[in-house]
């Protein structure tokens, strides 16, 4: 059972005793109710005895429930900072018997877990034999003390960071003219420190560098007077820190708590000011100066009524205005715009956009002379007011230069375009001659006991037509890429395909240069939404250069692969490499670098800047690397077809067998071209016919009849286009399969033969393999 707090009170007798001891406890404990500390009581074992309310209150305990509890577990206490636990006082005043004084930085943990800081002591009770028979722990909430100390100490924080953040140096003097205290940017300003200054007399500080005349007959005067001194300047060349101008200020003051005389004395540096107003006043001087002296014409109207100023000479004499003239007027006045509502339109944009600017504007001169001006026009504040300043300068000479740039501008469209007539004029003359040649090599091919010379001869022959066929195909496409009038026919396609007809087209040059081509295709067919022939082309570009650049023996490789959504084409070779300083220029138009002295090949510097564009169209891209010496590798990506139930499935068409026999009218003015056709067709078993103009075009094919017509473009008399349009009116010429060979192979050009009534159009020297196909679909149903 808990003992009663005040157990070893001494007993008066058996009955009136216990009387005594309740009523002193029942004293006792009223009076410790009425207190307004917190009270708790233990035995001599640290059991509660006792809680007054204010302790029920503050740990959350209630009387009946800590009862015989040990005091740890109703009053526990952690200190603040470390969080850790902290011995109650009452533990040590009772194993100690002492008195135990106030605890810093407590927290008393209540039963719900919350907090409060508190104070506490505690003081042993002892029994009428001095034994400690128990303790009592006094202790009080001290929350609001805590929240009043914090204020304090953030209001003194305050007036500290404000008075450490003030930039102006002050002192405070006594009146000793010691320094009584000093801020930090007086010893920053001043390059001194607290230790060089507190308590010293002012006069000797910096060895003596504040022995100012000026500054003894301010402190005297404020010592003796006691009149508040303002702007009191002084201008001294500090040891230390140099010349410096000072504004003064100082107050007379009584230090609190007695009569002591105080100074309160605030510098305020004003050398850059200074500085920066002579700086200024020589601003300004240069500023009129370039005024005066400026080659552009200026004028300042003010901002409100947007009249003249100011103005320089120069404007004076390009207008034929003196100054006295000028000041007041409006600039419609002076000819600067055509009429006053011109001009206020302009001040009210420079009101709304403080800019504007004309870079040609009429200005008319006094003497009635037009002068083209260039005019920028900025509002800006001068003097505590708004002006506009009109910078206008003559560019007349600019003008005579801007018309001869524009004349030599359409001369050079001119040429530009006589340039592309001229390529493809070229271009034609060139397929002329390539037409029968190449017609000669299929005539070659044809013969079937020719020598092992003779083999090599026409091979020979086959291989330098397609390359210069190719060669003369890129030239045209110069001008195509220039002006974007590369058109592409989007099908669904398959990746593999073309590259195997790329490999087929340049097998001749690999083999003559005894290259190993590896071919990796994936098994099965990678589709794209692409045109199949401009796709070849670009792959025929690539293997071209690198069987071009690669020594005879070296290796060439070609793999196909789908990356993700990508179609990823890569051709390698081991040949002579790209030098450092042209691999990034390789794509550009017209880049050529001499990677090998033995070139076998020619080149124009147009293929790869052509596969770039080609590759971009079809929203792919190309890139290179390379090393001197080691080889290249070139990469093409390309988007995978989406697919989707409109594009429709082009699949290459297998080898034809022959079709039938045809009636075939071939009209050329070129003899060698048109015979070496007829003989070429006739090796093939059809039936054929010649003509050299456009009127015989018409009076034999209206005679024969035949099945197919091989027209081509450029004929004296009559041309290719007039000779179809007059074909098409003929009702026996219905079924007529019309076909132009023309050394004119633009996508222009093939429209035009479409427009005209061409069934096809194919550029000279046309490839065979695609006039045989055109052929055995006209064949299918006739007759031979």
């Amino acid at each position: 059972m808990a003992k009663e707090p005040l157990d070893g009170i001494r007993k008066a007798g058996p009955a009136r005793g216990k009387d005594v001891l309740h009523g002193q406890l029942d004293w006792l404990r009223v009076t410790l109710a009425c207190i307004g500390d917190a009270v708790i009581t233990t035995d001599s074992e640290g059991r509660i005895t006792f809680l007054n309310p204010v302790a029920e209150s503050l740990t959350g305990w209630h009387l009946d429930d800590a009862l015989g509890e040990p005091l740890e577990a109703v009053f526990s206490i952690i200190n603040q900072d470390t969080r850790l636990t902290v011995e109650s006082p009452s533990v040590r005043a009772l194993r100690d018997g002492v008195v135990v004084g106030l605890a810093n930085h407590t927290l008393l943990v209540r039963r719900d877990g919350t907090e409060c800081p508190i104070d506490d002591s505690a003081a042993p009770i002892r029994n009428d034999r001095n034994e400690v028979a128990g303790v009592v722990l006094v202790f009080r909430d001290i929350s609001e003390r805590h929240k009043q100390e914090r204020l304090i100490q953030d209001t003194l924080s305050f007036v500290h960071n404000i008075i450490a953040t003030l930039r102006e140096p002050f002192l405070v003097i006594n009146g000793d003219l010691k320094v009584h205290t000093a801020n930090r940017a007086f010893y920053e300003h001043f390059r001194t420190s607290p230790e060089e200054t507190d308590g010293r007399m002012v006069y000797d500080l910096g060895n003596g560098q504040w022995d100012i005349p000026p500054l003894r007959a301010l402190l005297s005067d404020i010592l003796t007077g006691g009149q508040a001194v303002t702007n009191y300047e002084v201008d001294y060349e500090f040891p230390i820190i140099g010349r410096r101008s000072m504004l003064l200020n100082a107050l007379k003051m009584r230090e609190p708590g007695n009569q002591s005389s105080l100074i309160l004395l605030a510098i305020q540096d004003v050398t850059k000011e200074q500085v920066a107003a002579v700086a200024l006043a020589d601003s300004e001087n240069r500023y009129r100066r370039l005024f005066e002296a400026a080659k552009d014409g200026i004028l300042i109207l003010d901002f409100t009524n947007q009249r003249i100023t100011d103005a320089n000479p120069f404007i004076c004499d390009l207008l034929g205005y003196s100054l006295d003239q000028l000041i007041g007027k409006e600039l419609w006045e002076i000819g600067l715009f055509a009429n006053k509502s011109e001009s206020e339109a302009a001040g009210k944009e420079l009101r709304t956009k403080g800019y504007i600017r004309y870079d040609h504007l009429p200005l008319e001169s006094a003497l009635g002379h037009a002068v083209d001006v260039e005019v920028v026009a900025n509002v800006y504040a001068e003097d505590h007011h708004v002006v506009i300043q009109f910078n206008i300068r003559d560019i007349t000479e600019r003008v005579v230069m801007e018309r001869k740039l524009a004349e030599q501008t359409l001369a050079l469209a001119d040429l530009h375009r006589r340039k592309d007539e001229f390529l493809a004029m070229l271009s034609h003359e060139l397929r002329n001659p390539l037409a029968p040649i190449a017609n000669a090599v299929h005539l070659l091919r044809l013969e079937k006991s020719e020598s092992a010379m003779q083999r090599r001869a026409h091979t020979m022959i086959e291989r330098q037509v397609t390359q210069l066929t190719r060669l003369v195909d890129d030239l045209l496409e110069v001008s195509r890429i220039a002006t974007g009038r590369v058109l592409l026919r989007l099908d669904r396609v398959a990746v593999n395909a073309i590259v195997e007809r790329a490999v087929d087209s340049t097998r001749s040059l690999i083999e003559e240069r005894n290259h190993q081509l590896t071919v990796l295709l994936p098994p099965e067919p990678i589709w794209l939404f692409a045109d199949a022939a401009r796709l070849e082309q670009v792959f025929v570009n690539l293997l071209t250069n690198a069987a071009k650049y690669t020594d005879k023996g070296g290796t060439l490789g070609v793999t196909v692969e789908e990356v993700g959504h990508e179609c990823v084409v890569a051709v390698r070779d081991t040949g002579c490499g790209i030098a450092p300083e042209i691999l990034p220029k390789v794509f550009e138009l017209f880049t050529q670098a001499e990677r090998s002295l033995d070139r076998s090949q020619g080149g124009l510097g147009i293929g790869l800047a052509l596969v770039q564009r080609l590759v971009e169209m079809h929203d792919g891209r190309v890139g290179a690397v390379s090393v001197l010496g080691v080889g290249s590798e070139f990469v093409v990506n390309l988007p995978l077809l989406v697919a989707s139930p409109e594009i429709p499935l082009v699949v290459s068409a297998a080898a034809r067998p022959p079709g039938a026999s045809l009636r075939i009218l071939i009209v050329d003015d070129n003899v060698d071209s048109t015979t070496s056709f007829a003989a070429l067709l006739g090796a093939f078993g059809h039936d054929t016919r010649t003509a050299f103009d456009g009127l015989s075009a018409v009076e034999v094919a209206l005679d024969y009849l035949p099945h197919v017509m091989l027209l081509d473009i450029g004929l004296p008399k009559l041309n290719g286009y007039e000779v179809a349009k007059r074909l098409r009116q003929q009702p026996t010429m219905a079924n007529l399969l019309l076909v132009a060979l023309s050394g004119y192979g633009t996508e222009a050009d093939r429209m035009r033969a479409m427009e005209a009534g061409f069934d096809h159009h194919l550029a000279k020297p046309a490839d065979f393999d695609k006039l045989q196909d055109i052929l055995a679909d006209a064949g299918v149903g006739q007759k031979t």
